[in-house]
């Protein structure tokens, strides 16, 4: 054989070979998780990062050569922030795409709209909501799970700061939503046991934007402090009125504040709003040593170099219920019932971006009022409270 044909066949077999790894890589069928999140409508701020942060963990986990050789498919679903489209698209990710678990959805009333339907597919539901209703009572919550902080939660470590602080009369505003709702139900029920009254109980709707006259109520009441409990666009027009009224007592915020968009909107308005959030939007003040600390740095680094934008609270809650089930897949493969069973009794210790979970047949949450650090704006940006 002459030296060229040589080179042509020792070409030809490192071809051949290369193209017979590629197949056999990509030989095996992906596994593929479905994603509710409200990309557009009322909730978009919370679809988007979460949506954004599927995408990219998608390709990482792939290009790091998949879950023990099976690509990753997340296929995303645009629930439109409404609870209608979230069941049509769940049932359409269910029939149709077969999918083993599913992510999301973004809000509380969406993910409670699916509750009957995920029990009866026995596939997992990995909600990004807070509402405390998504997983209790858990024994009618089977195949259901949340990454998100309980709402309780969040109430208990704002009542513990106000208490330490002395302060025992609060105004509240909630929005009239799944969220708010919730968020209503626990500062009542848990205002007694910190010895706060609750002087003042004021709603305002989703597309309200104005909420001058409920804050001029509050203020009349004696209320020491004020919380307002919503996610979304109310949160930042809260916010504005309560400081065009020079009210003169402290603004609390529920954890749905964790986005520096309110900030960004409320401007000036925002300085001095205190609000219980995860340490994801506070990772750089943290000590090195924390468990948290090194996910929450490369996911932030991650998510900015790539949509040079901040994943705020959100992109976290999909992070995690991403990584819960990978894990899940990686050690059990792709039966739905064990994929469960592994989230409810291995997720252990286990450090996400909204805390250090610990899921139990009991709680399928994994969260308490340890995930939280009490935060204030200061200068625009985020500083935690001692």
């Amino acid at each position: 054989m002459k030296k060229g044909e040589k080179n042509i066949l020792s070409v030809f077999l490192v071809l051949m070979s290369f193209f017979c790894l590629s197949a056999n890589t990509y030989a095996k069928e992906p596994y593929k998780i479905g994603a509710l999140f409200a990309v557009t409508g009322a909730a978009s701020f919370l679809g988007e990062p979460e949506k954004n942060t599927a995408i990219m963990l998608q390709d990482q986990i792939n290009k790091a050569g998949g879950i023990n050789g099976h690509p990753l498919e997340i296929i995303i679903e645009d629930t439109k922030s409404d609870e209608t489209q979230a069941v049509l698209s769940a049932k359409k990710l269910l029939e149709r795409d077969n999918v083993l678990a599913i992510l999301g959805p973004s809000t509380t009333g969406e993910s409670m709209a699916l509750v009957p339907i995920m029990n009866n597919a026995k596939t997992p539901l990995i909600s990004c909501a807070a509402g405390a209703g998504i997983t209790n009572p858990v024994e009618e919550r089977y195949w259901i799970f949340k990454t998100p902080q309980y709402d309780t939660s969040a109430v208990e470590a704002i009542y513990t700061y106000m208490k330490k602080h002395g302060i025992a009369k609060v105004g509240i505003i909630t929005i009239s939503t799944g969220f708010g709702d919730a968020g209503k139900k626990a500062l009542h029920e848990l205002a007694p046991k910190f010895g706060i009254t609750i002087v003042a109980d004021e709603k305002y709707g989703p597309k309200d934007s104005d909420m001058t006259t409920q804050l001029t109520k509050i203020k009349a009441s004696g209320a020491q402090a004020v919380i307002n409990w919503s996610v979304g666009p109310g949160q930042v027009v809260v916010t504005k009125n309560w400081h065009d009224l020079k009210m003169g007592i402290p603004l609390y915020q529920s954890h749905g504040w964790g986005s520096k968009k309110n900030i960004e909107l409320a401007g000036k308005a925002a300085e001095g709003v205190i609000a219980p959030l995860g340490r994801l939007v506070v990772w750089d003040k943290l000590p090195d040593k924390h468990l948290q600390k090194a996910l929450l740095k490369k996911y932030t680094q991650d998510y900015e170099a790539r949509f040079k934008g901040d994943p705020g609270t959100f992109g976290g809650h999909a992070y995690d219920a991403i990584m819960m089930v990978v894990e899940a897949l990686k050690k059990e493969g792709p039966d739905k019932k064990k994929v469960r069973d592994y989230i409810e009794m291995k997720i252990k210790n286990w450090p996400g971006t909204g805390g250090i979970f610990n899921m139990s047949s009991k709680d399928h949450c994994g969260l308490d009022m340890s995930a939280f650090e009490m935060v204030v704006v200061k200068n625009g940006d985020w500083e935690l409270l001692k």
